[in-house]
């Protein structure tokens, strides 16, 4: 059994997620303590528990101590069943962090698989769901797996009440790609999507970011929700390169005024433009697993996060690869070798 200190390093879920995930394809057990020991309220939360519960059940796991709030989970897998799958996580939890959670076991199953989960889709703790269908899901396609992620309804925090359907089919074996280059810019737009809240939101959102970017309004989609689905805002900008697409998110608060919202995700744009790398931080955390998974690859990033360095930490103890990680001051690589042995 795989023994984890869930304090290591960034001390987040991602050391349980990566485990879940890895646990499932390796068939390997493990045992996780000090759960999310760095976050200011430690243990299983709602989320947590439910990509534990949706691991424990695709591969027919044996669990012990999970539950709500325990820092200590004992995890031992059975083998990876595709078919229809339905889990609700009650809470605008993330939908997207159980499902890049479960994903990958998925593509190790033994028939395609159908994956509906209902919970938060745009926060900002986690991933929207557009990131995971533009920047995720293309390096999958790239390396060769055939997965559909369709956004069925918006789910804002606190309410929550959204739905993402996921499509997978199995795939033998992942390719080995590079991702050194992002290459020529083939399109941008921004989108700010709102429900219950005023139109004039978006029209400030998207003005900030069409001044900073030079776009124009075909680039600047307004895109209005049903109020039920609120109250809510997200801002969202694409672009797609020839090699990578990225997807940059801000969120609405209240007390926040909207031209501060779009600022500062016009920054972190100009950030990632400005570094030239192919992708930015958060896709680099994402990329490692399935890399690692694939037996190998490489990419250039703005930086390597102590998130993406813990999770090639958590990585290595599951799989027999290694991480060559070159941090630099404005761009930095990660070099994934191994034998391409998941199982």
């Amino acid at each position: 059994m795989i023994e984890l200190d869930g304090a290591q390093g960034e001390g987040g879920g991602q050391i349980l997620r990566t485990a879940l995930t890895l646990s499932m394809i390796t068939g390997q057990a493990f045992r996780l303590t000090n759960i999310r020991a760095k976050r200011p309220k430690p243990g299983l939360m709602r989320q947590h528990l439910a990509a534990v519960q949706a691991s424990a059940q695709i591969c027919g796991a044996s669990l012990s101590q999970a539950e709500t709030g325990s820092q200590t989970l004992t995890f031992t897998p059975g083998a990876i069943k595709g078919g229809d799958y339905s889990f609700a996580i009650g809470t605008a939890g993330s939908c997207t962090l159980v499902l890049q959670t479960i994903l990958p076991a998925l593509l190790y199953a033994d028939v395609a698989s159908t994956v509906k989960i209902s919970g938060g889709t745009h926060n900002s703790m986690a991933p929207p769901v557009h990131f995971l269908q533009r920047a995720y899901g293309r390096v999958l396609e790239q390396m060769g797996a055939s997965v559909e992620i369709v956004l069925k309804r918006f789910g804002f925090y606190p309410a929550g009440g959204g739905e993402v359907v996921a499509t997978v089919e199995p795939c033998a074996q992942l390719k080995i790609i590079d991702l050194m280059q992002r290459g020529e810019r083939r399109n941008g737009f921004a989108e700010s999507f709102i429900a219950g809240v005023p139109a004039g939101v978006a029209i400030r959102e998207l003005g900030v970011i069409g001044l900073g970017m030079g776009w124009e309004e075909p680039q600047l989609l307004h895109r209005g929700l049903p109020g039920e689905q609120g109250p809510g805002n997200a801002l969202l900008v694409t672009l797609e390169h020839e090699h990578t697409t990225e997807v940059f998110a801000g969120f609405g608060e209240k007390a926040v005024r909207a031209e501060t919202v779009a600022r500062h995700l016009l920054q972190e744009v100009r950030g990632y433009l400005a570094c030239g790398a192919a992708v930015g931080e958060h896709l680099a955390d994402q990329l490692m697993l399935p890399m690692a998974l694939a037996g190998g690859g490489r990419f250039t990033t703005s930086r390597l996060s102590q998130h993406a360095l813990t999770n090639a930490e958590v990585i290595s103890r599951f799989l027999p690869v290694s991480f060559d990680l070159q941090q630099g001051e404005h761009l930095s690589t990660c070099i994934v070798t191994g034998d391409g042995t998941a199982r």
